[in-house]
């Protein structure tokens, strides 16, 4: 079993090794191709975009509950080492999800291009290209949906190189994609939803190739497994309630904002949530290295190795959190300014609490994955599901009494530390998670460092006038100390031990090749 769990923390740190080095490929790409797309299509346009891309994905809530089911029952399946089970759960998903983007596409042509043209609040001389919007939306969806089976595959055999390629595919053509708007001529906004849409077939077709050769169980095989099909739909009907509070949450409140609050407003949201996207990520790909470990480990059935991931991956997942995001919370302005030039009202604050929402939220990645890995949901989904549910009435109803489009998003943080609560007490009654261990190593270390990390970029930015010199030295007490405080307060001494081991031999291979 040691021997076991060594190999799978060789492949995990290999893993997020690759998926940080595409996180920096893509962090450069979409700082330039955001600035761009800002810039070429205005502030309403990019609203817009945003909106009607938002809307199209409240249909997702399908999808989300399906994707999560797809991607646990390969998982699972790996982890038991069937092989002709594998292939089942594989077709069985593919007919699945080409049924629900039928029901989908006709969903969204009945319901969603009537509420565009009647309810949403869109410039009378901006409709025809928001329909264009809609309906490359639409495909885009459609598209994304059934590549689920073959991505979920792909991160079920931990093959992050391929999907760290593929990723960086996506972000290079879309910056091709805002470079070939930005000169032409005609409706920026038309072309742009068409782009989108041929890099959509794109990315499809090279999914659908690459898991057809690599992955034994990737072969459709045209036919309806009942039992199957019963197993993963149960699945994903009780997950369908996280997914659609999920949903109700980004983009139900998103389509409030336009209803309350005009396109404008939608663009702030639109910018901060890809600030959010990129700081998320440094938790996101760390996730995606972790999240077959937990899965397969549970299935195994050494149900204590699978919580000492989920424990250590929580507070690491904060940590890389929190070393990018002090900067940025601090001197949210001069980056925005910087990045942007044209900065619309209410982004700065959109971008402070959303980045907080996310290193709240960042607390449960580990304890979802763990609990989509019993397969036993359905009250966790009832409780935790319908908690997050509040988000959309709770946000109409302070959006009617004429507060701050910002509030919404701390009503969502308000939200996800209630959500982690219930998710503690659920796994405890579940699987015996061991909460006391949660709160005393994990938690404590957690915040303590988060307090002691922040004490400098604080009193720098309340003693200095904004100032580029100041940002540079707002960006050194934030990392230098952030890292020390990590290393002294947040590691364990094994993993004090395990980083010291690692930089002695990185020292010394390079004074060797010095020498």
């Amino acid at each position: 079993m040691n021997e076991i769990a060594e190999s799978g923390n060789k492949r995990i740190a290999k893993n997020t090794a690759i998926l940080y080095l595409r996180m920096l490929v893509m962090m450069g790409i979409s700082f330039v191709t955001a600035r761009i797309t800002l810039n070429a299509l205005g502030i309403t346009d990019y609203g817009i975009n945003n909106v009607v891309g938002g809307l199209v994905s409240m249909f997702s809530l399908l999808s989300g509950s399906m994707s999560a089911a797809t991607s646990r029952f390969l998982t699972f399946g790996l982890g038991q080492g069937d092989l002709e089970n594998l292939k089942k759960i594989f077709s069985t998903t593919v007919n699945i999800h080409i049924i629900l983007a039928v029901i989908v596409v006709i969903a969204i042509e009945l319901i969603g291009v009537w509420f565009l043209n009647s309810k949403m609040n869109i410039p009378s001389d901006r409709l025809y290209a928001a329909n264009w919007v809609l309906q490359c939306s639409v495909g885009i969806f459609a598209l994304g949906l059934l590549s689920v089976p073959y991505n979920s595959a792909i991160i079920a055999h931990e093959k992050m190189t391929a999907f760290a390629y593929m990723t960086i595919f996506d972000a290079g053509f879309k910056l091709l994609i805002v470079l070939g708007i930005y000169y032409y001529k005609g409706d920026k906004l038309i072309l742009f939803s068409l782009l989108s849409l041929i890099q959509s077939v794109l990315r499809q077709a090279i999914y659908w190739i690459y898991c057809k050769r690599k992955f034994t169980e990737c072969i459709y095989i045209f036919g309806w497994n009942k039992k199957m099909s019963q197993s993963i739909f149960s699945f994903a009907g009780w997950n369908f309630i996280g997914s659609g509070s999920g949903i109700l949450r980004d983009q139900g409140v998103n389509v409030l904002l336009n209803l309350f609050c005009g396109p404008a407003v939608n663009a702030a949201r639109g910018i901060a949530m890809q600030v959010n996207s990129i700081v998320s990520q440094f938790a996101t790909n760390f996730m995606l290295a972790l999240n077959p470990q937990i899965t397969k480990s549970y299935a195994a059935g050494d149900k204590d190795r699978s919580f000492d991931i989920v424990l250590q991956g929580t507070r690491l997942s904060f940590f890389l959190i929190l070393l990018i995001s002090l900067p940025i919370l601090a001197e949210v302005h001069q980056v925005l300014v910087f990045w942007l030039k044209l900065v619309p009202e209410h982004t700065v604050w959109f971008v402070r609490w959303m980045i907080l929402y996310t290193m709240t939220e960042s607390l449960s990645f580990t304890m979802v994955t763990l609990m989509l890995a019993t397969g036993n949901i359905r009250n966790y989904q009832l409780l935790v599901g319908g908690f997050q549910m509040l988000n959309f009435p709770l946000a109409y109803l302070l959006l009617k009494l004429g507060y701050e489009p910002e509030s919404t998003i701390v009503l969502s943080i308000i939200i996800a530390v209630g959500c982690l609560i219930l998710r503690l007490i659920m796994l405890k009654r579940m699987v015996g998670f061991p909460i006391r261990r949660f709160v005393v190593e994990e938690l404590s270390r957690i915040v303590l460092v988060g307090i002691c990390s922040s004490i400098l970029p604080i009193i720098i930015v309340f003693m200095m006038e904004e100032s580029f010199a100041r940002f540079i030295i707002t960006l050194l007490v934030s990392i230098i100390p952030t890292i020390f405080w990590i290393y002294q307060v947040g590691c364990t001494s094994n993993e004090k031990e395990l980083i010291r081991s690692k930089l002695k031999l990185f020292l010394n291979k390079y004074i060797h090749a010095y020498k």
